[in-house]
């Protein structure tokens, strides 16, 4: 499947975007003083689903946010005339060209 650079940079996006929030998420976590997180400095369930789910949500984010950057590196690769599915510029194809050469 192909994505379109709107919807790549759109990931990319949702990406940093779960990342900003759920750092603010957890440092508010981490300083409950409500009592909901900590009972008596010992982390409650709350606090450990909570983080549960920051976590989670930050795999999330960042598995999406890679999958943006892969595409938009393909879309760029695509525009210079690079084929999508070749590595050009791998050291391997450098030596190559550059015996072939002498």
């Amino acid at each position: 499947m192909k994505l379109n650079r709107p919807v790549s940079w759109f990931l990319v996006a949702f990406g940093v975007w779960s990342w900003i929030v759920w750092t603010t998420f957890v440092k508010n976590l981490w300083k409950d003083v409500s009592g909901l997180a900590f009972d008596n400095g010992s982390p409650t369930a709350y606090f450990w689903v909570h983080l549960t789910l920051a976590i989670t949500s930050f795999l999330l984010g960042t598995a999406i946010g890679a999958l943006g950057l892969r595409s938009l590196r393909i879309l760029k690769r695509e525009a210079a005339g690079t084929p999508a599915g070749t590595d050009a510029g791998t050291d391997a194809e450098r030596r190559t060209s550059d015996t072939a050469a002498v």
